[in-house]
């Protein structure tokens, strides 16, 4: 990985955190997304000290916004002339439903929302360093989903827990339906259950969330278990030119049955794209 330039999204904390630092140990250059500027700047000094790699940075984005998502995009774009990993790592699951600055449902609009956008913003610069690799984070809980495209923000009927697991169907849907475009760019794209990981995820959810956290603690992996595959999917050299697999435990496996309807895959890239407000949708 060396003189590799990563983009890591949700690195202040959890899997984030030592999947960056952990790229960083390989001398990537990293950059580290993150909404919160003392946690930023924590990360990045922690991830220096430990790994003695002076190559990792922060931007700062609240990607349930679309604006902050683009300018992230921007300020990237500016400072960096290549990008050779993005991992698309940063989302959350609200319980009670929510709206963001741009009228969206929270849970769909972080989780894949942000994904597509920001990959969509970043693909230029992704093609022009080629080869190149997209790592999404997804989850088992995607098994449990099927799209409603009648009703993706949920104003019919909302769960929380549903909202998560179409969340996560649509991530691999758009993993698909990028090997599909990007065939014979050197851009790859790859899913990954990283495991049910001790981190403080779904903690914005009150006593839920507490509850969630103490199980968490009792029975969960470790962020660095978690992290493993995410870390062989951005850097090792078996899977150099590999791309549209599911990982799980560093091995690709089949996922649901719904993950592969292509139609549901184009259908999602094309909503996406309107409710992103990027016209025509195309795969730069």
């Amino acid at each position: 990985m060396q003189g590799k330039v990563c983009l890591v999204t949700g690195a202040t904390s959890g899997i984030g955190l030592v999947t960056a630092r952990e790229l960083a140990r390989q001398g990537a250059r990293v950059v580290l997304v993150g909404r919160n500027p003392a946690r930023c700047e924590a990360a990045v000094a922690q991830i220096r000290i430990e790994t003695g790699n002076a190559e990792v940075e922060a931007l700062l984005a609240d990607l349930s916004s679309q604006q902050q998502v683009r300018e992230l995009a921007r300020r990237f774009c500016e400072s960096h002339p290549r990008l050779d990993v993005l991992v698309n790592n940063a989302g959350g699951m609200w319980m009670r439903r929510e709206l963001t600055a741009d009228g969206l449902e929270m849970t769909f609009a972080v989780n894949h929302l942000a994904y597509f956008l920001l990959t969509h913003l970043l693909l230029d610069v992704l093609k022009a360093s080629a080869p190149a690799r997209i790592v999404n984070v997804s989850s088992e809980a995607h098994r449990k989903a099927v799209l409603d495209f009648d009703d993706l923000m949920g104003e019919r009927r909302y769960s929380g827990w549903r909202a998560y697991c179409r969340s996560k169907l649509a991530n691999l849907l758009f993993t698909y339906e990028l090997k599909r475009r990007l065939g014979g760019t050197g851009v790859t794209a790859n899913a990954v259950h990283p495991g049910w990981v001790a981190t403080g995820f779904a903690g914005n959810n009150g006593w839920r969330g507490w509850v969630w956290r103490l199980a968490a603690r009792c029975f969960a992996l470790s962020p660095e278990h978690g992290a493993r595959t995410i870390v062989y999917l951005a850097s090792s050299p078996d899977l150099a030119s590999f791309s549209g697999g599911y990982f799980i435990r560093e091995r690709a496996v089949p996922s649901s049955p719904a993950s592969y309807d292509n139609a549901a895959g184009r259908r999602l890239w094309e909503v996406s794209g309107a409710l992103a407000n990027l016209s025509p949708v195309g795969t730069g």
